[in-house]
Order: C-alpha cells, then structure tokens, then sequence
C-alpha cells in the first residue's frame, strides 16, 4: 500500500514538474520571438540610415555573451548558458543579414568547428582548401568573414596565417579558443574488432601517439590531408577508424569508439575572424599589430619598451622574414587592450616613430567562450 501511494506521488509530482516546464517553454518562445522582431527592426533601421550598414558588430555580440556569464546563477555553467545565448544571436543575425562565412576546409575540421562556435549554426558556412583561399574570398567580397588558425599551444604558430596577412589588408575582428578533442570514429559497418587503419592528420596522429600505442600499436597509422578528410574515408571502408573532432562525427554521421584521446587534454587552438572593417572597444579587447624593424642592433628591444613605458601587456610576439628582403624579418604582436585606449595608442605611437613600417592589424574582442 506504501510503495502504491509512494509511486502515485512521485507521478503527480513528475506531471506537475512538466507542466511547469511546458509554461516556460511556451514563455521562451514568445521572447525569443519578440528578440527577433526587434532584431528585424535593427536591420530596417540601419538599411534606412546606413548606405553599407554593418550587421555583424562583434564588439555588440562579445558585450552579450559576457554579461550572460556574469549573471548566470545555474544550474547551468556560464559557458553553457553562454552557447545557447549564442544560438538564439546566430538566428536573430540570419533574420537582420545572412552571414556567410569562408573557413580552412573541408568539413569537419577544428576550424570548421571554430566557425560555429563563433558564428553559431545559423550562419552559412563555406569550407575552402587553403588559408590562402580563405583571405582571397574575403577580399573579394565573396564571403563576408574568414576563419582561420593562428597558434596551437602545443605545436606553435601557424606561418602561413601569419604570411598570409603580409599581403592583405584585411582587418582582425574577433578571435576563437577551442580546447582541441580527439575522438576514435568509426561508421555503423566498421568491423571495430579487424581494425587495420587509423586514419587522422599528421598532427593529430602525434597528438594522440600515446593513446595509440597503448591501444592500437599494430594498426596502420595513415596520415591524411585533415581530420575531416580522416573522417569521409572511413564511411566506404569497413576496416578503418578515424581521429576527429565532434563536428566531423556529427557532419558525417559517425559514432565515437573513444571520446577524448589527446595525449594533452589543455590543448587548446586559437583562430582568427578576418573581416573588412575596424571594431569598437568592447571593454575586454586584443590589439594585433605587424612591426618591420629597421637592421640594427637592440632594434626588438627598442620596439618592445614602449609596450612596457605605457603599461601595455603583451601577449605574444612571433617572427616571420620579410619577402622578398633577405635577412630582414617582421614582428607579429599582441597585446591586451584597444587601439581606442590612450596607453595601446600612445605605445603604437612611440612604435610607428622608431620602426620601419608598422601597420594595426585589428582590435577585437578577446574570446569570451
């Protein structure tokens, strides 16, 4: 008789707790929708006052997801309640002007994943075979921002993102870190017990080493072009398994064997958003600037005390040549702070009067998730 009424209770109890939940969910979709139409409003408005309005304002955007941080009280994490957030803007940006968005391809990929994570799921996005690619289809107008893949915490700096800024006059407008995953994928038809093939890019072959050689040290480790490409393979191969991320799983219906296999589970991949035009301050901000220093002694040194004269923190310096002068090199910089901000403005000032040339790549948001 006890465990009978015991039963009822909690019955009527999970029934009221539903009903509960279906009044919020109906009290969500009504505000979200209204966030919409207001958006809608935003984007009549600027087309009316605005001969090239902007709808994309990452500073605007960066504001948002951190004040949801701040005053998020749980269940939920501040990042988790952030990513919703982040969907609901992705949609409201799609109404106001589809965004579409060029990436280092193809699909699956980190930086694929980095796009979303950006940009949300709304957005179109358009992988492309070359960093290259990806600043040609921006400067061209054929997409509107470009992601692309600067530093790895644990292999270092990406030159050809570095080189590819040499020549262009695209803009910095936001940045990404995404904690890199690496799951063990294998298709609904993988025999998982005759595995004779890990298919996985170079890099992350080597970042899983470890792993692998505790757990597949006889299988053939095939490097590949990218992850995303490890993953298309093994959807026509019954034998093979492949290293990638969440994204390439999702996008070609695979199922993940072993989540998590990295050897280092801080590693971390920053990207870059490249765009056209200059951001405003966001209040936590980044300021990227390219040096070329004049050929003489203690010239780095010189470049760098300004930085320290003015209370500006640095937080990276990496080097590059110079093409097509031999021996000479660049400095890529980045430090906390806007080009806006009277200290960041007044030790790129000191710079410009002691360096050869010195261009502001961008001042962006720093991540926020």
């Amino acid at each position: 008789m006890t465990d009978h009424t015991t039963t009822h209770l909690d019955t009527n109890k999970i029934t009221n707790l539903r009903g509960r939940i279906d009044s919020i969910d109906e009290q969500i979709q009504t505000l979200i929708n209204e966030r919409a139409s207001i958006a809608q409003e935003v984007a009549i408005a600027k087309k009316n006052h605005e001969n090239h309005p902007i709808f994309y304002r990452p500073e605007r955007e960066a504001q948002v997801l951190k004040a949801v941080m701040e005053r998020n009280s749980g269940p939920l994490s501040g990042e988790k309640m952030a990513r919703l957030f982040r969907e609901i803007m992705s949609v409201c940006l799609e109404l106001e002007a589809p965004q579409k968005v060029a990436y280092l391809g193809p699909v699956g990929t980190f930086t694929h994943a980095a796009a979303l994570k950006h940009f949300g799921k709304a957005a179109t996005t358009v992988p492309l075979a070359t960093i290259t690619d990806v600043f040609r289809e921006v400067e061209a107008g054929s997409a509107m921002y470009g992601v692309v893949p600067v530093e790895n915490s644990s292999e270092g700096v990406v030159n050809h993102t570095l080189d590819a800024f040499l020549g262009s006059n695209l803009h910095i407008v936001g940045e990404v870190e995404l904690p890199i995953h690496h799951n063990f994928l294998v298709d609904e038809h993988t025999k998982v017990d005759v595995i004779s093939k890990i298919y996985a890019h170079q890099q992350t072959l080597a970042q899983c080493r470890q792993w692998l050689d505790s757990h597949y040290p006889t299988v053939e480790r095939v490097a590949v072009s990218s992850n995303g490409e490890a993953a298309r393979r093994i959807k026509n191969e019954w034998h093979s398994a492949a290293i990638a991320g969440g994204v390439a799983a999702a996008e070609y219906g695979l199922h993940k064997l072993h989540e998590n296999i990295e050897d280092n589970p801080s590693n971390t991949t920053r990207f870059l958003i490249i765009g056209h035009e200059a951001v405003a301050p966001s209040g936590h901000d980044k300021t990227s600037i390219v040096v070329s220093s004049p050929d003489r002694a203690g010239a780095l040194i010189e470049i760098l005390e300004p930085l320290k004269r003015h209370g500006v923190s640095m937080t990276s310096i990496e080097t590059r040549p110079e093409r097509p002068n031999k021996w000479a090199y660049v400095f890529f910089i980045d430090m906390n702070g806007h080009i806006d901000d009277e200290n960041v403005k007044n030790a790129i000032d000191d710079i410009i009067k002691i360096a050869k040339d010195v261009r502001v790549l961008g001042s962006y948001p720093q991540a926020v998730i």
